[in-house]
């Protein structure tokens, strides 16, 4: 039998080898960290395409802010000139009742009787005057009593005649307007 040498073969096939490992590690090593960017850069463009989406967000937020305050302030000028609405209004409702006052009081008051002072608040009514007697002050009661617009007489103050040395007695009346067909509960409280 031939003796042949196989150990140069057996190094160059060793060598071989090693090099085809090192190609096949290189270009793995190569792939990989080619996956390694593309992953990277996947992931910056994600975080990047986020990063606008929260900003487009924000500047939506903001607009919103600014709209939520211009409605706000809407709502305030509304309320605002809806109050002075309601107090027009009620000034308007409210001006024929002083002509109407006055008329009542001319109609339910009695001779001999004369008024020195009057004090409205609200739809209470303050009378100070001088009578000839206590009876035109009783008679003018009576008379405030009867009157459909005026009504729940209330004698605050009485002086006879012997103290204020006039010859006239000195009284202090209240009562309250009252508005035909509303309840006296709900004509004390303005609407």
């Amino acid at each position: 039998m031939a003796r042949i040498n196989l150990l140069p073969w057996r190094e160059a096939e060793r060598r071989r080898r090693r090099r085809d490992f090192a190609i096949l590690g290189g270009v793995s090593l190569g792939l990989a960290l080619v996956v390694a960017a593309a992953v990277h850069f996947q992931v910056e463009a994600w975080i990047g395409a986020q990063q606008a989406r929260n900003q487009f967000l924000d500047e939506q937020i903001s607009q919103l802010n600014r709209q939520i305050k211009e409605i706000q302030t809407l709502e305030e000028t509304k309320a605002n000139l809806l109050a002075r609405m309601n107090i027009i209004q009620q000034l308007q409702q409210s001006r024929p009742e002083v002509v109407r006052l006055f008329d009542e009081l001319v109609n339910a008051m009695p001779e001999g009787v004369f008024l020195t002072r009057m004090e409205q608040t609200g739809r209470s009514v303050v009378l100070e005057g001088r009578a000839q007697s206590n009876a035109r002050v009783s008679a003018f009661m009576r008379s405030v009593e009867g009157s459909a617009w005026i009504g729940n007489p209330r004698l605050l103050l009485i002086e006879n005649k012997d103290k204020t040395g006039t010859g006239l007695s000195h009284f202090r009346l209240s009562f309250d307007q009252i508005q035909p067909g509303v309840a006296a509960g709900d004509a004390a409280s303005p609407t």
